[in-house]
């Protein structure tokens, strides 16, 4: 039995425009999964403020770091939908190479390709067998368990209902934190260590850590796992989290008041790491490189480097097959 493994990852505005950002921002906020305060005053917020000001403000945003990677090469506009496709690709042929009966495919849970229709393609082909894997490493109900609530809607009114699993994490996998450390040392052997090392994960508010969200404890194990297989001292290396949204408190220590802080105490080199982001995106090419990049060298600061996530890695690549490979129903694992 041929099985499809969906590649997935959040989804992006389909142009750096402020028309297209505020469509992508409503299917967004949106999901109760991602803003949990009572939907009537949220959707109020979320309408009465957030969409008529939000995209205006980050659209130039997204204009900046379209169509470029990382280390500033070219690539086909979303950096995020580049990367997520060229996963795909790149594990498709992976599979390929071994002569493994598995079609790759990748899908976003907010914008196009969305998940329902990658499935439907792929079920008129013939497909019965599916694997529906996240590019998160560490679960949150905010990003993972939304692509659970799709899985579970697309089949809903289905009568037979196909082989499908999804992976729910993999933020201790050896493979991944291995790819993890050679990003690491690949980029130590270029410029040499910095005197710090900052693992920066995206946050989420504090609430819902209280509530039953494992995402902090994940984080953390995928750090102190990293740390380990860098050697690293406890004084070296330091967890934060970027991308805070609102009022409320959300998971600290704030990476922007971080560096900040390390600036004015007289650190002087910095590198800055996103484990939870298996792709560059706005998040990383813009909040982690350029905002916190000035907000360390404005404090005192005098060497910023961000490493890129995973991206194309080869080993990369070969984490993400080596979890697909456990996955696989017993036909396919043969």
């Amino acid at each position: 039995m041929s099985t499809a493994v969906i590649l997935m990852n959040l989804g992006t505005p389909a142009e750096p425009t402020a028309p297209a950002v505020k469509s992508f921002l409503r299917d967004f906020l949106s999901d109760p999964r991602v803003v949990e305060i009572p939907r009537p005053l949220w959707l109020a917020i979320l309408h009465g403020l957030v969409l008529p000001l939000r995209p205006r403000r980050i659209a130039p945003a997204y204009a900046e770091i379209w169509g470029r990677s990382a280390d500033g090469e070219p690539v086909q506009g979303s950096p995020l939908l580049y990367y997520t496709r060229r996963q795909a690709e790149l594990l498709q042929e992976y599979f390929g190479e071994r002569r493994r009966d598995i079609t790759v495919a990748h899908a976003v849970t907010y914008g196009k390709p969305g998940l329902e229709s990658v499935v439907d393609g792929l079920r008129r082909e013939g497909f019965e067998s599916f694997i529906v894997f996240p590019l998160y490493p560490q679960y949150s109900a905010t990003t993972t368990a939304a692509i659970y609530d799709q899985v579970a809607q697309i089949f809903r009114s289905s009568r037979d209902i196909p082989d499908i699993s999804v992976v729910k994490d993999y933020y201790q996998n050896s493979h991944y934190i291995r790819a993890l450390a050679s990003s690491v040392r690949d980029h130590w052997e270029k410029r040499g260590p910095a005197e710090k090392l900052l693992l920066s994960f995206h946050g989420i508010p504090k609430a819902n850590i209280k509530k039953g969200d494992p995402y902090y404890r994940q984080c953390s194990e995928t750090a102190e796992h990293l740390a380990a297989e860098l050697g690293l001292r406890a004084e070296q290396w330091q967890v934060s989290f970027q991308s805070r949204f609102g009022k409320a408190e959300w998971l600290q220590p704030y990476t922007d008041k971080t560096l900040i802080e390390w600036g004015k105490q007289g650190v002087a080199s910095v590198d800055v790491i996103c484990p939870a982001f298996s792709a560059d995106c706005l998040e990383t090419l813009e909040e982690i490189s350029v905002e916190n990049r000035a907000n360390f060298l404005n404090a005192g600061g005098k060497d910023y480097r961000y490493i890129p996530a995973l991206n194309l890695r080869r080993d990369h690549i070969e984490a993400l097959a080596a979890i697909v490979e456990q996955k696989l129903p017993a036909q396919s694992a043969r």
